[in-house]
C-alpha cells in the first residue's frame, strides 16, 4: 500500500446508504449557526478585552476565512478517505475550539479559536451536501436539498435571537457552550447514526485530484456554481446594506432591522417549500433559470424604486422578499445540477461550490459598500449578480448541450 492510496474503513458498504435528512440537516445547521448566533455579542466582546469594535469583527472575518479554507479542502478529503471519518474529526474540532473560545483570555486567542471552530465547523456543510447526493438519485437529491434548506434556515432566522438571549442572561461566553455542546451532540450522532458510506475502495489521492482539476476545467460546473453563487448569495450585499438603508436613508429606528431582514429568511424559506414540490415535476434547469428571473425582477424593482426617489420601507422589503423567493428556488437546483456532474467527486464539487459562493458573498459585500448611497450600490450590485447568473445558467446549459 503506498501513501497515496486512501481505502475505505473495515465494514464500509458498496452502496451508499441514505443518511437521515434531518442528520444532515444538523451538521449543516452547525456550520451556519456559529455565524449569526455571535454576531449580537460583538459589541459585548469589545467591551470585554478593552479593545476596538473591528478588533472584535475580527472574530466574525477569521470565521468566515475559516469557513471557505475548510470548503476547498474537506470535498477531496473525504472523496479519498470517506465522509464518516472526516466527520468526526470536524465535529471534534469543531467542539475543541468552542470550547477554547469559552476560555480564551484574550481577543488574539478568541480569533484564533473562532478560525478553528469554523475549520470543524465546515466539515458538516460540505459534506452534508455531498452525502445528500450520495444516497439519492439526481431529481431525490434536488428535492431533499430544497428540504434541508427549509430545516437550515431555521438557523439564521432565530441564532441571532439565542444570541442575545444568551448574552444578557449569563454572558456572551456562553454562546461557545452552546456550540461546544451543538459539536459534541453532532459528533455522538455521527458515531451513533451515520450510515456507512459508498465504498472507497482503489479511491487514491491522485485520482481525486484528477477529479478535483476536471471540476475547476468544466463550464458546466463553473457556470452552475458561479451562476449558483450570484443567485443566492449575491443578497449578502442587501444584507451588507440594510442598516444604512432603513436608518440613514429611511429614518428608521435600529431596532427594526431585524425584523425587516426577516423578511428575506421568510421568501427563502418559501422558495424553496417550492423547489421540494416542484422538483421531480418541472427540469431543474428550468426551476434554476425561472427562479432567478423571479430574482431579478425583485433586483429591478428595487433598483427602480432607488432610481425614482420613492423608496420606502415597502418598496424595499416586498421587492427583497421576491429576490429571497427566486433565490430559494434556484439554490437547491443550482446546487444539485452541479453535484450530478461527477458523484464520485460529490464531496469536492461540494467544497468547491461552497467557496465559490462565499467569494461572491464577500464581492458582492464589499461592492455595495462603494459610494454614498447603499440603496443605489446594493440595488446595482443584485441587478448584475441576476444577470451573470443567467449568462452562467446559459453557458452551463449549452455546455451540456
Amino acid at each position: 500500500m503506498t501513501m497515496a492510496t486512501c481505502h475505505e474503513p473495515q465494514g464500509w458498504r458498496t452502496a451508499p446508504a441514505p443518511a437521515p435528512l434531518w442528520l444532515l440537516a444538523m451538521l449543516t445547521l452547525g456550520g451556519t449557526m456559529a455565524i449569526h448566533i455571535f454576531v449580537p455579542a460583538l459589541p459585548m466582546v469589545a467591551a470585554a478585552f478593552g479593545t476596538t469594535a473591528g478588533a472584535a469583527q475580527m472574530t466574525l472575518s477569521a470565521y468566515v476565512v475559516g469557513l471557505a479554507l475548510a470548503q476547498v479542502v474537506y470535498g477531496p478529503i473525504a472523496d479519498c478517505f470517506g465522509r464518516r471519518p472526516v466527520l468526526i474529526a470536524g465535529m471534534v474540532i469543531y467542539a475543541l475550539a468552542g470550547a477554547t473560545a469559552f476560555l480564551a483570555p484574550t481577543i488574539e486567542m478568541l480569533i484564533v479559536a473562532r478560525f478553528f471552530e469554523a475549520i470543524g465547523g465546515g466539515s458538516g456543510l460540505v459534506l452534508g451536501r455531498a452525502m445528500l447526493r450520495d444516497g439519492h438519485s439526481h431529481e431525490e437529491a434536488a428535492r431533499k436539498l430544497s428540504l434541508m434548506n427549509l430545516m437550515v434556515m431555521v438557523g439564521p432566522g432565530l441564532s441571532p435571537l439565542v444570541g442575545v438571549l444568551l448574552a444578557e442572561a449569563t454572558g456572551w461566553r456562553s454562546i461557545f457552550l452552546v456550540l461546544c455542546a451543538l459539536g459534541l451532540v453532532n459528533l455522538l450522532l455521527v458515531w451513533r447514526r451515520l450510515p456507512h458510506g459508498p465504498d472507497l475502495h482503489g479511491r487514491d489521492l491522485g485520482r481525486v485530484m484528477r477529479s478535483y482539476a476536471g471540476l475547476l476545467g468544466s463550464r458546466r460546473f463553473l457556470g452552475y456554481a458561479i451562476g449558483g453563487g450570484f443567485a443566492t448569495t449575491a443578497i449578502y450585499a442587501y444584507l451588507g446594506a440594510a442598516p444604512f438603508i432603513f436608518v440613514d436613508q429611511l429614518h428608521r429606528p435600529a431596532s427594526e432591522v431585524a425584523f425587516y431582514l426577516a423578511f428575506n429568511v421568510l421568501g427563502v424559506w418559501f422558495g424553496s417549500l417550492a423547489a421540494s414540490r416542484l422538483a421531480g415535476r418541472i427540469r431543474m434547469g428550468r426551476l434554476m433559470v425561472a427562479g432567478n428571473l423571479i430574482s431579478c425582477l425583485g433586483a429591478v424593482l428595487f433598483l427602480l424604486a432607488v432610481l425614482s426617489g420613492t423608496l420606502s420601507v415597502a418598496l424595499a422589503v416586498l421587492p427583497m422578499l421576491v429576490l429571497s423567493f427566486g433565490a430559494g428556488l434556484a439554490s437547491p437546483m443550482a446546487l444539485s445540477e452541479a453535484l450530478s456532474l461527477d458523484p464520485a467527486a460529490s464531496g469536492s464539487a461540494s467544497g468547491l461550490y461552497g467557496f465559490i459562493q462565499m467569494v461572491i458573498g464577500a464581492a458582492c459585500v464589499a461592492l455595495s459598500g462603494i459610494g454614498g448611497n447603499p440603496a443605489l450600490a446594493a440595488a446595482l450590485v443584485l441587478t448584475a449578480a441576476g444577470i451573470l447568473a443567467q449568462l452562467s445558467f446559459h453557458i452551463a446549459h449549452r455546455s451540456r448541450a
